[in-house]
């Protein structure tokens, strides 16, 4: 392992970090880095995501460290667990959308700076960003499109996430895939799937951009066409999941997947050029027997086996 650089004092430590992660906060070439986002600003019905990149990481003792899904074991692995981005906490006595939405500027601008000088393509640098709701996919996925002009965005939700701005956030949990693709260019492509809710307007710009898979074999098809040396990135709501499996998520919508429909995308992802993630919408106060902790740690367990190429 080649140190690229260490980490600023704007990263903070957790509580505990992810089983098996190495020891040392620092950014390495051929490894996979895990960065937590704490951050549910604005969350419009169940607040809590904010505790859930801690929350998986203490239970992740809890799992095996071995994958008979993918047949791999993290303990065979190296990937580093690099803390969470600091918030500033004196913001969050403001309710109002620019203060909310101030303090996740000043997050983003922290992950910016973080990996403003890695090249994530050339020193095969990756980064798993555990959330927090979903608007804080904008930082990583936003580097991503910079760094890959062929990526392939991949989102699982339970929701389309395309609204122009949503209560007054133009950066809104609901609208995270829309500011994404403000940045996308023509080389760039957005697959979505497990979507079950949204208005009428989202639907059709769907329709239109030809982004939803409508059915599991629709959508698997649409990973394994992929071809292999094209980038992809996964942007995953928890809420994908349907709440019988997983409940601990903020706006729970009946109808979605299970865990073995991941595991099916996970297999692809293993043959693709699987270049980076994010994971969010757990909030673990919601569940309080803990299943959807250990839920979560467990996909994160997949993906970092993923990642490893």
């Amino acid at each position: 392992m080649k140190k690229l650089q260490n980490i600023d004092h704007n990263i903070l430590p957790t509580k505990k970090p992810f089983e098996w992660s190495y020891d040392d906060k620092a950014i390495y070439e051929n490894t996979t880095h895990i960065i937590g986002f704490e951050f549910d600003g604005t969350a419009c019905f169940r607040k809590g995501t904010k505790h859930g990149p801690d929350a998986l990481r203490l239970v992740s003792d809890g799992i095996e460290s071995y994958s008979p899904y993918l047949d791999e074991d993290l303990q065979d692995i190296c990937f580093v667990d690099l803390g969470n981005l600091a918030i500033d906490k004196q913001i969050t006595v403001q309710s109002e959308p620019e203060y909310i939405e101030q303090q996740w500027h000043q997050a983003v601008a922290t992950f910016d700076a973080q990996f403003a000088n890695i090249s994530l393509a050339n020193d095969n640098v990756k980064i798993i960003t555990l959330g927090g709701e979903h608007s804080i996919s904008y930082a990583p996925i936003k580097k991503y499109l910079q760094e890959f002009p062929e990526l392939v965005v991949v989102h699982l939700d339970a929701h389309a996430d395309l609204r122009d701005g949503y209560l007054g956030y133009h950066y809104s949990h609901a609208s995270i895939i829309r500011r994404v693709f403000d940045l996308f260019n023509e080389g760039h492509q957005l697959i979505q799937y497990g979507i079950r809710s949204g208005t009428k307007e989202e639907y059709q710009w769907m329709q239109a951009n030809h982004t939803l898979k409508q059915s599991r074999a629709e959508f698997l098809a649409a990973i394994a066409a992929i071809p292999d040396d094209k980038p992809v990135y996964l942007t995953l709501d928890l809420d994908y999941f349907d709440p019988s499996f997983f409940p601990g998520t903020g706006t729970p919508e009946p109808g979605g997947e299970d865990f073995h429909s991941f595991v099916s995308l996970c297999k692809l992802l293993k043959q693709k050029h699987f270049v980076g993630c994010d994971v969010v919408e757990l909030s673990p106060e919601i569940d309080q027997t803990g299943n959807s902790d250990v839920f979560a740690a467990k996909v994160v367990r997949e993906l970092l086996l993923c990642l490893d190429k």
